[in-house]
Protein backbone atom coordinates (compact mmCIF):
# COMPACT_ATOMS: atom_id res chain seq x y z
CA UNK A 1 0.00 0.00 0.00
CA UNK A 2 1.32 3.44 -0.93
CA UNK A 3 1.72 6.23 1.60
CA UNK A 4 -1.25 8.03 0.01
CA UNK A 5 -3.49 4.98 0.25
CA UNK A 6 -2.47 4.28 3.85
CA UNK A 7 -3.10 7.92 4.76
CA UNK A 8 -6.60 7.72 3.27
CA UNK A 9 -7.24 4.52 5.19
CA UNK A 10 -6.23 6.28 8.41
CA UNK A 11 -8.47 9.26 7.62
CA UNK A 12 -11.49 7.07 6.95
CA UNK A 13 -10.93 5.26 10.25
CA UNK A 14 -10.51 8.49 12.27
CA UNK A 15 -12.43 8.79 15.54
CA UNK A 16 -10.52 11.81 16.89
CA UNK A 17 -13.59 13.84 17.83
CA UNK A 18 -16.16 11.02 18.03
CA UNK A 19 -17.47 12.12 21.43
CA UNK A 20 -18.47 15.51 19.96
CA UNK A 21 -20.31 14.15 16.90
CA UNK A 22 -24.07 13.61 17.35
CA UNK A 23 -24.25 10.99 14.58
CA UNK A 24 -20.81 9.53 15.21
CA UNK A 25 -17.70 9.67 13.01
CA UNK A 26 -18.08 9.20 9.26
CA UNK A 27 -15.15 10.95 7.53
CA UNK A 28 -16.11 11.95 4.00
CA UNK A 29 -13.42 12.99 1.53
CA UNK A 30 -12.79 12.41 -2.17
CA UNK A 31 -9.11 12.24 -3.06
CA UNK A 32 -6.75 10.86 -5.66
CA UNK A 33 -3.21 12.09 -6.17
CA UNK A 34 -3.97 12.85 -9.85
CA UNK A 35 -6.75 15.40 -9.10
CA UNK A 36 -6.48 18.76 -10.88
CA UNK A 37 -9.18 20.64 -8.95
CA UNK A 38 -9.38 20.89 -5.16
CA UNK A 39 -12.67 21.82 -3.51
CA UNK A 40 -11.94 23.05 0.01
CA UNK A 41 -15.29 23.17 1.78
CA UNK A 42 -16.58 23.32 5.35
CA UNK A 43 -18.02 20.04 6.67
CA UNK A 44 -20.55 17.45 5.50
CA UNK A 45 -24.22 18.13 6.19
CA UNK A 46 -26.66 15.55 7.53
CA UNK A 47 -27.69 14.28 4.08
CA UNK A 48 -24.06 13.89 3.05
CA UNK A 49 -23.35 12.06 6.31
CA UNK A 50 -26.18 9.64 5.56
CA UNK A 51 -25.14 8.90 1.96
CA UNK A 52 -21.37 9.17 2.37
CA UNK A 53 -21.21 11.20 -0.86
CA UNK A 54 -19.77 14.75 -0.63
CA UNK A 55 -22.04 17.59 -1.82
CA UNK A 56 -24.84 15.09 -2.47
CA UNK A 57 -27.48 17.71 -1.72
CA UNK A 58 -28.90 21.03 -2.93
CA UNK A 59 -25.56 22.73 -2.17
CA UNK A 60 -23.84 20.29 -4.49
CA UNK A 61 -26.37 20.90 -7.26
CA UNK A 62 -25.67 24.63 -7.11
CA UNK A 63 -21.91 24.15 -6.88
CA UNK A 64 -21.88 21.89 -9.95
CA UNK A 65 -23.94 24.54 -11.76
CA UNK A 66 -21.41 27.23 -10.82
CA UNK A 67 -18.58 25.03 -12.08
CA UNK A 68 -20.41 23.98 -15.23
CA UNK A 69 -19.71 20.28 -14.75
CA UNK A 70 -21.81 17.12 -14.50
CA UNK A 71 -22.16 14.85 -11.48
CA UNK A 72 -20.05 12.30 -13.35
CA UNK A 73 -17.11 14.69 -13.68
CA UNK A 74 -17.61 16.12 -10.19
CA UNK A 75 -17.40 12.66 -8.61
CA UNK A 76 -14.38 11.56 -10.64
CA UNK A 77 -11.72 11.54 -7.91
CA UNK A 78 -9.02 11.35 -10.60
CA UNK A 79 -10.02 14.90 -11.58
CA UNK A 80 -11.72 16.52 -8.55
CA UNK A 81 -10.55 16.30 -4.95
CA UNK A 82 -13.02 17.26 -2.20
CA UNK A 83 -11.41 18.04 1.13
CA UNK A 84 -13.58 19.85 3.70
CA UNK A 85 -12.21 21.57 6.79
CA UNK A 86 -14.02 18.99 8.90
CA UNK A 87 -14.55 15.49 7.52
CA UNK A 88 -17.58 14.56 9.65
CA UNK A 89 -21.05 16.06 10.18
CA UNK A 90 -20.59 18.34 13.22
CA UNK A 91 -24.25 18.58 14.23
CA UNK A 92 -26.88 21.27 13.92
CA UNK A 93 -27.03 24.59 15.74
CA UNK A 94 -29.66 27.32 15.96
CA UNK A 95 -28.95 28.75 12.51
CA UNK A 96 -27.71 25.76 10.54
CA UNK A 97 -24.94 23.23 10.86
CA UNK A 98 -22.29 23.75 13.52
CA UNK A 99 -18.76 24.77 12.47
CA UNK A 100 -16.29 22.08 11.39
CA UNK A 101 -14.68 20.39 14.39
CA UNK A 102 -11.40 22.18 15.20
CA UNK A 103 -9.46 18.93 15.69
CA UNK A 104 -9.78 17.80 12.09
CA UNK A 105 -7.68 20.25 10.05
CA UNK A 106 -4.59 20.20 12.31
CA UNK A 107 -4.64 16.40 12.38
CA UNK A 108 -4.99 15.72 8.67
CA UNK A 109 -5.05 18.70 6.32
CA UNK A 110 -1.35 19.37 5.73
CA UNK A 111 -0.63 15.65 5.26
CA UNK A 112 -3.38 15.26 2.67
CA UNK A 113 -2.62 18.48 0.80
CA UNK A 114 1.03 17.47 0.51
CA UNK A 115 -0.07 14.44 -1.53
CA UNK A 116 -1.94 16.51 -4.13
CA UNK A 117 0.80 17.48 -6.60
CA UNK A 118 -1.35 18.09 -9.68
CA UNK A 119 -3.80 20.71 -8.37
CA UNK A 120 -4.24 23.58 -10.85
CA UNK A 121 -7.34 25.17 -9.30
CA UNK A 122 -8.41 25.41 -5.65
CA UNK A 123 -11.96 26.48 -4.82
CA UNK A 124 -12.13 27.86 -1.28
CA UNK A 125 -15.74 27.65 -0.12
CA UNK A 126 -17.06 29.55 2.89
CA UNK A 127 -15.47 31.36 5.82
CA UNK A 128 -13.82 28.39 7.57
CA UNK A 129 -11.96 27.23 4.46
CA UNK A 130 -11.07 30.81 3.58
CA UNK A 131 -9.59 31.43 7.03
CA UNK A 132 -7.28 28.44 6.49
CA UNK A 133 -6.38 28.85 2.81
CA UNK A 134 -6.47 32.65 2.59
CA UNK A 135 -5.28 33.75 6.05
CA UNK A 136 -4.44 37.28 4.90
CA UNK A 137 -8.07 37.99 3.99
CA UNK A 138 -9.55 39.50 7.13
CA UNK A 139 -12.67 41.15 5.70
CA UNK A 140 -16.18 39.80 5.33
CA UNK A 141 -16.99 36.80 3.18
CA UNK A 142 -18.31 39.20 0.53
CA UNK A 143 -15.07 41.18 0.55
CA UNK A 144 -13.03 37.98 0.28
CA UNK A 145 -15.06 36.70 -2.67
CA UNK A 146 -14.86 40.13 -4.34
CA UNK A 147 -11.06 39.85 -4.07
CA UNK A 148 -11.07 36.83 -6.41
CA UNK A 149 -9.02 38.54 -9.18
CA UNK A 150 -6.12 38.75 -6.72
CA UNK A 151 -5.89 34.94 -6.57
CA UNK A 152 -6.89 34.15 -10.14
CA UNK A 153 -6.37 31.80 -11.93
CA UNK A 154 -5.18 29.22 -9.37
CA UNK A 155 -7.40 29.95 -6.35
CA UNK A 156 -11.01 31.15 -6.24
CA UNK A 157 -12.84 32.08 -3.02
CA UNK A 158 -16.56 31.25 -3.17
CA UNK A 159 -19.57 31.66 -0.91
CA UNK A 160 -21.13 28.46 0.33
CA UNK A 161 -23.56 27.17 -2.33
CA UNK A 162 -26.18 26.32 0.33
CA UNK A 163 -29.77 27.43 -0.31
CA UNK A 164 -29.33 29.40 2.94
CA UNK A 165 -27.21 31.77 0.85
CA UNK A 166 -29.91 32.52 -1.74
CA UNK A 167 -30.24 36.05 -0.37
CA UNK A 168 -26.48 36.61 -0.63
CA UNK A 169 -26.49 35.50 -4.27
CA UNK A 170 -29.47 37.78 -5.00
CA UNK A 171 -27.80 40.76 -3.30
CA UNK A 172 -24.52 40.21 -5.15
CA UNK A 173 -25.49 39.80 -8.83
CA UNK A 174 -21.87 40.44 -9.88
CA UNK A 175 -21.04 36.98 -8.53
CA UNK A 176 -23.12 35.00 -11.04
CA UNK A 177 -22.78 37.62 -13.79
CA UNK A 178 -19.00 38.10 -13.64
CA UNK A 179 -17.24 35.46 -11.57
CA UNK A 180 -19.23 32.31 -12.44
CA UNK A 181 -18.68 32.53 -16.24
CA UNK A 182 -14.93 33.03 -15.67
CA UNK A 183 -14.92 30.12 -13.24
CA UNK A 184 -16.68 27.82 -15.71
CA UNK A 185 -14.13 28.68 -18.40
CA UNK A 186 -11.26 28.04 -16.02
CA UNK A 187 -12.69 24.69 -14.85
CA UNK A 188 -13.16 23.59 -18.47
CA UNK A 189 -9.59 24.59 -19.31
CA UNK A 190 -8.11 22.78 -16.28
CA UNK A 191 -10.06 19.57 -16.90
CA UNK A 192 -9.36 19.77 -20.61
CA UNK A 193 -5.64 19.97 -19.97
CA UNK A 194 -5.15 23.56 -21.16
CA UNK A 195 -3.65 25.35 -18.16
CA UNK A 196 -2.49 28.44 -20.02
CA UNK A 197 -5.63 30.48 -19.24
Amino acid sequence: MTTFESLLTDVRACTLCARHLPLGPHPIVQLQASAKILIAGQAPGRKVHETGIPFNDASGDRLRSWLGISREVFYDAQQVAILPMGFCFPGTGKSGDLPPRPECAPAWRAQLLSQLHNIKLTLVIGRYAQAYHLPNETGTLTETVQAWPKYWPNVVPLPHPSPRNNLWVKRNPWFENELVPQLQSRVAAVLGGDNTL
